[in-house]
C-alpha cells in the first residue's frame, strides 16, 4: 500500500478536477442587461457561474446560451420587476427561451434556469426515446 501525504492528496485532486473541467463540452453563454441595469462584471460572473452550473448536464446539446436580464419598472420599486430571459440555441433544433419575472435579480436568474431546465429535460427526454 502506498501512504499519500495530505499535501499530495490534494494536488491529484487539483490536477483530477482541472482535467474533468478541460474535457468538459463548454457553452458560449453571451450576457445582456436592459439600459436599468448596471451589468459589472461581478454581476456577469454571479450569473455566469450560477447558470452554466445548473445547466452543466445540457452542455453537450446547448450551443450558446442568452441571458437578459432588466428592469421593467426603471427607478420605481414594484412587485416583481427584474425579468431574466434565458435562451438556448440547441444543436439542430429550434431555440428555447424562457422568462421569470421576480423581486431580486438572483430569483429571477435561479427562477429562470429552473424552467429552462426543465424545458430541456422533457425535450431531450422526448429526442432519445425515439
Amino acid at each position: 500500500m502506498i501512504r499519500i501525504k495530505h499535501s499530495c492528496r490534494v494536488q491529484l485532486v487539483a490536477v483530477a478536477l482541472d482535467y474533468h473541467l478541460t474535457k468538459q463540452k463548454q457553452m458560449k453563454i453571451q450576457f445582456n442587461t436592459g439600459k436599468n441595469i448596471f451589468g459589472n462584471e461581478e454581476l456577469r460572473t454571479s450569473v455566469t457561474y450560477l447558470v452554466s452550473e445548473e445547466l452543466s448536464r445540457f452542455s453537450n446539446y446547448i450551443t450558446r446560451l442568452e441571458v437578459h436580464l432588466s428592469d421593467e419598472d426603471s427607478i420605481k420599486n414594484g412587485q416583481n420587476d427584474k425579468r431574466c430571459m434565458l435562451e438556448a440555441r440547441l444543436k439542430g433544433r429550434q431555440p428555447i427561451a424562457v422568462t421569470e419575472f421576480a423581486n431580486t435579480q438572483e430569483q429571477a436568474v435561479r427562477g429562470a434556469t429552473g424552467k429552462l431546465k426543465s424545458s430541456l429535460t422533457t425535450i431531450l427526454g422526448k429526442q432519445n426515446r425515439r
